[in-house]
């Protein structure tokens, strides 16, 4: 079962990456600033990388602000957070500041997926539907404090992904917004009752699923002692309970990265990923540690599924765009505008 995703270690591929990415069990890659100098060589790693396995799906987290991994060469996307701020600047009403940030969402998730796709990769981990609230490491990741504007602003970024043919994966469900600890140094705990965080946080989340806006989601490595004592992650009550059967979800689940501080509790790399895999995640990330992505190759229990590969192999990129000729698409010129 392809069910494993994991990264490489530099700009090129090495012998153990090769071996690695042709495993039986890796269906997967994400990539990181590490391995990036400049567009053309980036487009050179992934066609070598699809060389080995086509139906690879692979994936970035290019969100924009303190979140983009490509620099060189890529246009410099604003932290989602920063385009109500903006667009309320020359706006009189709130009518026309949602319209204005709607317009900027819209380019900017078109700039964004065109400009990744085409360099060869298939989706970016995009867009956060966290709270913009008292979280260390989400912030203004976060399109801003107020559920509603958050929906607005997601859609909107999403039409412009869906017009550049990508698909969007919202995270990190239920919401990582309202809880303070970084969950990838910290274990991160919201003692919030249920009522709370579904009138609050989750409600995006349950907005856009049935708005059908999401092809996939990640939840976050968060504690819910209120709902459940497992992480969300590993949570068959949170994924298949309460995502799967109660909100209709019918995308995929990518887990967060299993080498986080947050998904320490569930035990080694290979009891992480069966965990995980178990709980319902379709798709699981071990990044950062090649000592742990080996171990998880090597000893996970992961059996078949083929409706987790049918709903991860409909992620790939279809786009036919290329970095060298978006100088050339008027579209790309277009959205360029609405930088700030």
């Amino acid at each position: 079962m392809s069910s494993l995703m994991i990264d490489v270690q530099g700009t090129s591929l090495t012998a153990e990456d090769n071996e690695l990415i042709a495993h039986p069990k890796v269906g997967g890659l994400i990539l990181f600033s590490r391995n990036f100098t400049s567009p053309t060589q980036l487009m050179a790693l992934n066609k070598s990388i699809k060389a080995i396995n086509p139906e690879l799906l692979i994936a970035v987290d290019h969100e924009g602000g303190r979140v983009q991994r490509f620099r060189q060469g890529f246009s410099n996307i604003p932290a989602m957070g920063k385009i109500y701020p903006q667009a309320a600047k020359a706006s009189s009403s709130l009518q026309q500041t949602l319209f204005d940030a709607g317009n900027i969402a819209t380019n900017m998730g078109y700039l964004m997926a065109v400009e990744v796709q085409s360099v060869g990769i298939d989706i970016s981990f995009a867009p956060v539907l966290d709270i913009d609230d008292i979280s260390d490491v989400i912030g203004d990741r976060g399109f801003h404090q107020e559920p509603e504007i958050i929906e607005s602003l997601a859609c909107a970024f999403i039409k412009g992904m869906r017009q550049a043919g990508m698909k969007a994966t919202g995270k990190h469900f239920p919401g990582h917004g309202s809880v303070k600890e970084d969950s990838h140094v910290a274990m991160a705990v919201d003692k919030r009752s249920k009522n709370d965080i579904f009138a609050k946080d989750l409600l995006v989340f349950e907005r856009m699923i049935k708005s059908n806006q999401l092809s996939a989601l990640m939840p976050a490595h968060v504690i819910y002692p209120n709902v459940d004592d497992l992480p969300v992650g590993f949570s068959a009550f949170w994924l298949q309970t309460i995502l799967r059967q109660q909100l209709g979800f019918n995308g995929v689940i990518f887990s967060d990265d299993l080498s986080m501080q947050g998904a320490t509790p569930a035990g080694g790399y290979a009891q992480r990923c069966e965990a995980a895999y178990q709980a319902g995640c379709d798709m699981l990330l071990v990044c950062n540690d090649r000592v742990g992505a080996i171990a998880a190759i090597d000893n996970a229990n992961l059996p078949r599924r083929a409706e987790s590969e049918r709903r991860v192999k409909s992620m790939l990129n279809k786009s036919a765009y290329d970095f060298s000729e978006l100088d050339k698409n008027p579209n790309w010129q277009k959205s360029r505008q609405f930088l700030f």
